[in-house]
């Protein structure tokens, strides 16, 4: 997947409000970043749709965050 398609999805996944896919497109942006303060953004939003949702990922972002010094 291109930084692109990327993009496009995470607005189509908005665009109908899909929690599911916006927890795993964030948190595919975080890996595919090259920066740590932008993978920090992503895995946070990833983090944040993840609570709201009460999935199990939450833990597992929340740990990503925690390796990155970000929370």
């Amino acid at each position: 997947m291109t930084r692109d398609d990327l993009d496009r999805a995470l607005l189509a996944a908005h665009a109908r409000d899909d929690r599911t896919a916006l927890i795993a497109l964030y948190a595919k942006a975080s890996d595919m970043a090259a920066e740590r303060t932008a993978r920090a953004f992503y895995l946070t939003q990833a983090y944040v749709f993840a609570l709201e949702a009460g999935t199990p990922e939450a833990e597992r972002l929340r740990a990503g965050l925690q390796a990155l010094n970000a929370i």
